[in-house]
């Protein structure tokens, strides 16, 4: 059942960005381009796997996403604001397919597994 629940949530937090982001009106192409920019810290895992989980962790954790949006929105800077909302909708979506933060053992490790 917890497991469902932080699916839902990242679905939840997909949506809101998606709102969000349309809301302001940003541009859509620039959302479907940048959606899994994010996932380009999957190259850590080439130094190891240790560096590669931080290094993943860092950019898919919803502290960042929030501070970038909380810059976005305290600076009134509408291309950090569409960021923010772009890595925060990254993550739900992660969220909702499964994909969680990682431990440094193996890639496929993740937090949502061990719930």
């Amino acid at each position: 059942m917890n497991k469902i629940l932080l699916h839902l949530e990242g679905f939840a937090i997909l949506v809101l960005s998606l709102y969000f982001y349309g809301y302001n009106q940003f541009s859509w192409l620039w959302f479907f381009v940048f959606l899994l920019a994010p996932d380009i810290s999957m190259l850590g895992y080439a130094l190891n796997n240790k560096a590669g989980a931080i290094i993943y962790n860092i950019f898919h954790t919803y502290s960042l996403s929030a501070g970038t949006i909380l810059i976005g929105l305290i600076g009134s800077n509408q291309t950090i604001l569409a960021i923010g909302l772009i890595l925060t909708a990254h993550i739900g979506m992660d969220r909702m397919f499964g994909y969680g933060l990682k431990y440094p053992t193996v890639f496929n490790d993740t937090h949502l597994n061990r719930v």
